[in-house]
C-alpha cells in the first residue's frame, strides 16, 4: 500500500472529502490508483486487513485533473491471506455524470455498504454480546492490533480484584467478511493479565468457514454466564486466603459453563 498527498491530485481530493463526508474512512493508494473506503472505526493502517471498499472512475487515471463528468465503481474487497478478493460490485454508473453528484451518489452507497448488518465478524459478535448488556464502553473494551485484535470483558474475582476474559477470532482479526469466519476463542487472564491455561470456549479449526450468527451467539452466552455467575462459580483458587495463587486445573471453572452443557 502507498499513499500520495492528495492536494496533488484534486480528483482524489474531491472523493476522498467526499467520502469522509458520510463518516467514512478513505484514502488514496498509489499503486492500485484508487481510493480506499473503510468503516471510520479501523485505523487506515490496518484497513485493507478487513472488508474495505476500492473506488475508481474514468475515463481518465484516478489522477485526473478534471472534476467536470466521469463514471465511477465501487467494489468489495476482503484479504485471503496472501492478497485480495473482490467480493462485489456496490455501486457503478453506465456512463459519465457530473463528477460531484456521482462521487456523492458513490459515497452514500459505500456508506449504506458500511452499516449492513453483520458486514464484519466482529460487528456480529458484538451484536450478540449486546443481548446481555455488554457493548464498547459498557463492560467490553475493543483493541485492534497488527496481528491480533481483541474484545475484553472483566470478569470479578475476589478481594476486589479483576481478571479478563479476552475473545479473538481464530485468524486474529475482527474485520473479515463474516461468511468468512473461522471459529471464536475465549481465553481467561488473571488479575496480572497472564493467560490462564486452555481456552474456555474455542470453536472452528482456523481454516474451514463456520456460521458466525450461530457461533457468536454461543460465545455471548459463554461470556454472560462468566460475568453472571456468583463467585463460587470461578476459580477456587480466588476464594481461598493465599492471594495471587495459580489457577488449579482442577478448579472448577475448567468444567463447561452451563450453557456449554446445555448445547454439548
Amino acid at each position: 500500500m502507498s499513499t500520495t498527498p492528495v492536494t496533488m491530485l484534486p480528483a482524489v481530493a474531491a472523493v476522498i472529502s467526499t467520502l469522509k463526508a458520510v463518516g467514512l474512512g478513505a484514502f488514496y493508494d498509489t499503486e492500485d490508483r484508487a481510493v480506499i473506503a473503510h468503516p471510520i472505526q479501523i485505523p487506515e493502517e490496518h484497513a485493507l486487513n478487513g472488508p474495505h471498499v476500492m473506488v475508481q472512475w474514468g475515463p481518465y487515471n484516478n489522477g485526473q485533473t478534471s472534476t467536470a463528468k466521469a463514471s465511477f465503481r465501487a467494489t468489495e474487497w476482503v484479504s485471503d491471506g496472501s492478497g485480495f478478493r473482490e467480493m462485489g460490485t456496490i455501486y457503478a454508473t453506465p456512463s459519465r455524470q457530473p463528477f460531484t453528484t456521482e462521487a456523492q451518489r458513490c459515497a452514500s452507497a459505500v456508506r449504506e455498504w458500511t452499516l449492513k448488518p453483520g458486514h464484519t465478524a466482529g460487528e456480529v459478535l458484538l451484536t450478540a454480546l449486546a443481548q446481555y448488556g455488554l457493548a464498547p464502553g459498557n463492560g467490553v473494551s475493543v483493541s485492534y492490533n497488527a496481528n491480533s485484535d481483541s474484545y475484553d470483558i472483566p470478569i470479578p474475582f475476589t478481594r476486589g480484584e479483576h481478571g479478563r476474559l479476552s475473545i479473538a477470532d481464530r485468524d486474529g482479526s475482527f474485520r473479515h467478511y463474516s461468511g468468512r469466519h473461522t471459529g471464536w476463542s475465549i481465553l481467561l487472564h488473571d488479575e496480572r493479565g497472564k493467560a490462564v491455561g486452555d481456552p474456555v470456549h474455542i470453536s472452528g479449526d482456523g481454516r474451514t468457514s463456520v456460521d458466525c450468527a450461530v457461533d457468536s451467539e454461543f460465545a455471548a452466552a459463554v461470556v454472560a454466564d462468566w460475568v453472571t455467575a456468583p463467585f463460587s462459580r470461578h476459580c477456587d483458587c480466588y476464594a481461598q486466603e493465599g492471594h495471587y495463587r495459580w489457577h488449579d486445573r482442577e478448579c472448577n471453572r475448567y468444567a463447561a459453563p452451563s450453557v456449554a452443557r446445555s448445547q454439548a
